[in-house]
Order: structure tokens, then sequence, then C-alpha cells
């Protein structure tokens, strides 16, 4: 399963150009360089999981322009928001956290490390969860009162706003400090029990199948282009 993903990232890193149609994610051009072994790109736990934090905030993006709309009651395509409160819900929550709170946290609080930081993480992903089901309710409706509205703007805008702070502390403090909680040996092995539970949840495709289905809700709210957001 790991060649998979190496293979992936080898390949990821070369070159990518923006897929022209609906329901395509980026396509990879460039091959592997000649003479590379394999096991040169495995991915360690730390980056496997700030990966799946650029997932999520793909989707940020997604809801800060869900939300514009619903305030300007603009016109936002059936399910897409939905969609993206569902990837949260699956890939983020009963996956991505899950591992950080099976895995991660215990190690940290048994080591009496960052006690305080995992205790405010921890309270996040509750608080995120609560978040996510008053999305999932509110964004199925066609026409949603005026309250129904408000509240779902709402819930997005704190779910954003506790979210960047919160996978940029993790980035920057927790990920870095695994290495001094997890023995050596540990550490190849916790790798792989991530891996193996991406393709259990998520099948083959695994990471890269929630990448293209994010993009695919990206292209359908004009936000595919990463060009548009260079400044003039």
């Amino acid at each position: 399963m790991r060649s998979q993903r190496r293979e992936f990232l080898a390949r990821a890193g070369q070159g990518l150009v923006l897929a022209g149609t609906l329901g395509r994610g980026p396509e990879v051009l460039a091959k592997e360089p000649a003479g590379k072994k394999k096991g040169d790109d495995d991915v360690d736990p730390p980056e496997d999981l700030m990966r799946e934090h650029g997932v999520l905030n793909r989707i940020l993006l997604i809801y800060e322009e869900s939300g514009r709309r619903l305030e300007a009651r603009q016109p936002l395509p059936a399910d897409t928001l939905a969609s993206a409160a569902d990837i949260i819900k699956r890939f983020i929550e009963q996956y991505h956290e899950k591992l950080e709170e099976d895995h991660l946290f215990p190690r940290f609080e048994k080591a009496n490390k960052l006690g305080d930081l995992v205790a405010t993480l921890r309270k996040q992903h509750q608080a995120g969860r609560g978040l996510t089901e008053t999305i999932l309710t509110l964004a199925g409706a066609k026409s949603p009162a005026d309250a129904d509205r408000r509240k779902l703007v709402e819930s997005m805008r704190l779910f954003v706003r506790m979210y960047r702070p919160h996978e940029a502390r993790e980035d920057t403090v927790l990920f870095p400090a695994l290495r001094s909680v997890v023995k050596p040996r540990e550490f190849e092995a916790l790798g792989e029990q991530f891996e193996d539970k991406e393709h259990e949840l998520f099948g083959k495709e695994g990471f890269e199948g929630v990448v293209v289905q994010v993009g695919t809700l990206e292209q359908t709210l004009g936000l595919y282009d990463l060009a548009q957001f260079t400044p003039a």
C-alpha cells in the first residue's frame, strides 16, 4: 500500500496541471526520475497528517465561498455544501482526528508533554463535530428560512475560525514533537497503521481519491483555478 503513496508523491512533486472538466482531479505528467529507488518517498506520520490538513484547508475555502453566497443570496449549487461537510465528517473527523485521538494524543499524555495543547485540541475536535452536524442538517434545505440560513453561515464561520489555528498549531508544534514521544522502531509501524486504515475506509484510491472529490466541489464553485487567487 505504501508503494502506491510513494508513486503518487514522486509524480506529484514534479508537476501538476489543472483538469479542464468537471469531476476530474489534477493529472500528473512527469515520470519518476530514472534511478530513484523505492522507499525514498515514504510518507511519515506527521507528513501524512499535514497532507490531510491540506484537504481540510481546501474545504474551509469551500465553506467561506458558500457562506458568502448564502449571505448575498447568490446561487449555491445543490448538494455542494452538504458534500463538503460530509467529507469533513468522514475524512477529517472519523478518520484524521480519530488517528490523532487514538495514536498521538495518548502518547503525549503518557509522556506528560504538551498536555494543555492536547486538551485544547481534544475539546476543539468535539466542538467541530457539533458544528459539522449543524452544517449537515441545515445544508440539505433547498430554501432555508432566514434564521436557518444565518445559523448555517455562522456555523461555517465558527468552524473556519477554529480550525485554521487548530491545524496550524498541530503542524508547527504537535506533529514536529511526535518523534520525541514515539520510539524509532514504532515510527514506521505507525505510518503503516495510518495507511492501512486509510485504505480500509476509503478504498484503493485513499487520500488521492478524496483529493479528487474536493477538486470536483471546487470546480462546481469556480474555485479550482489556483491562478485566480493571485493578486493583480
